[in-house]
């Protein structure tokens, strides 16, 4: 079967952006390229402002942070292409296997704490959670970064509990606001930019 072959610029600059190689447009991809969308400049736009023109993340941290959005809604294609290009921007293996970690972590953790917040009953709230969590205590990361993947898999993940404790945490260990907005902004961008590669 051929390589379905995309006429559309922006699109193919925005796969070469993220080293995405031999794409079979997803449906959603498709409704936008048969119409030639204006969505599709905006998402070009927006993708490469987050992942190459943070005021306040360097370069590997927003690739990382990416990666683990990508990671975390289960896209094979955007996992591999962010893992390459994290690679290149001086991510190491183990700092790879930690994103994995945090984002597993942070689904373990998202699911409890938005049950416990759910029903607030205070026999819920007052059992040991039991969640074995000690790759936070010295992570490979670092514990601001590892806190940032932790703060945007959980504003994705819907966990208001998990949210307000990580940016607290963030806020309490100098990381300023600004750098807090733009890693979630970061995260609701791929998020989007998967729901129209992946769907």
């Amino acid at each position: 079967m051929a390589d379905t072959i995309i006429e559309n610029e922006t699109f193919n600059n925005l796969l070469g952006l993220l080293k995405i190689e031999n794409y079979k447009p997803s449906p959603a991809a498709l409704t936008l390229l048969n119409t030639n969308a204006r969505y599709i400049k905006d998402l070009k736009i927006n993708v490469s402002n987050v992942l190459n023109n943070s005021q306040n993340l360097t370069k590997k941290e927003a690739l990382l942070l990416a990666y683990s959005v990508a990671v975390n809604e289960k896209f094979p294609l955007l996992r591999e292409s962010l893992a390459a290009l994290a690679s290149e921007g001086g991510a190491t293996e183990e700092e790879l296997a930690e994103v994995v970690s945090a984002t597993s972590l942070m689904n373990v953790n998202n699911v409890f704490y938005r049950f416990r917040h759910f029903m607030d009953k205070e026999f819920y709230n007052n059992q040991p959670a039991g969640i074995k969590m000690s790759i936070m205590m010295n992570p490979v990361l670092g514990r601001e970064l590892f806190e940032l993947i932790s703060l945007v898999v959980s504003s994705i993940n819907g966990c208001e509990m998990c949210v307000k404790s990580h940016e607290a945490k963030l806020i309490g260990d100098g990381t300023s606001e600004n750098k807090i907005f733009e890693a979630v902004k970061l995260g609701a961008i791929i998020k989007g930019l998967i729901t129209v590669l992946a769907a």
